[in-house]
């Protein structure tokens, strides 16, 4: 099933030349990056850590309105660090996923619930989720 968008709060443009070696531009011109394949010597970066920094900053907010919704005060120092990889089999490319959360001094089981209404709540999770592998570690 398709979710349906009743109100559309930002579109993000890009224009992207040149696939995993060219470069990609956004309409309002605050982001401007060169792309290389993945594990080259390429100065630019790549499709799957876009993807990465984009869904762990997304997530961040989510455990904002999870911890919110909670009456729980998250850590000031908490941290996503997101993994994407990208692999094969046979003849096909294929995505698995990543996401290690530090929410240090919450309590462990707290600390679960935020990250489980979290990744109901993140558009980035609920677009992977059901296409990818996706496991999420608190550390």
């Amino acid at each position: 099933m398709i979710n349906k968008i009743d109100t559309v709060l930002y579109t993000g443009k890009t224009h992207t030349t040149g696939g995993r070696d060219g470069e990609s531009r956004s309409s309002d011109g605050r982001l401007q990056i060169k792309l290389s394949p993945p594990g080259s010597s390429g100065s630019g970066t790549n499709p799957e850590q876009l993807l990465a920094a984009g869904w762990s900053a997304c997530f961040i907010g989510a455990m904002g309105k999870a911890a919110a919704a909670l009456k729980v005060t998250l850590p000031t120092n908490l941290a996503v660090d997101a993994e994407v990889d990208l692999g094969k089999t046979e003849d096909a490319f294929f995505l698995q996923a990543r996401l290690n959360v530090s929410l240090p001094g919450l309590d462990p089981a707290v600390a679960r619930t935020v990250v489980d209404d979290a990744h109901l709540r993140c558009p980035y999770s609920k677009a992977l989720s059901g296409n990818i592998d996706i496991t999420i570690n608190l550390v």
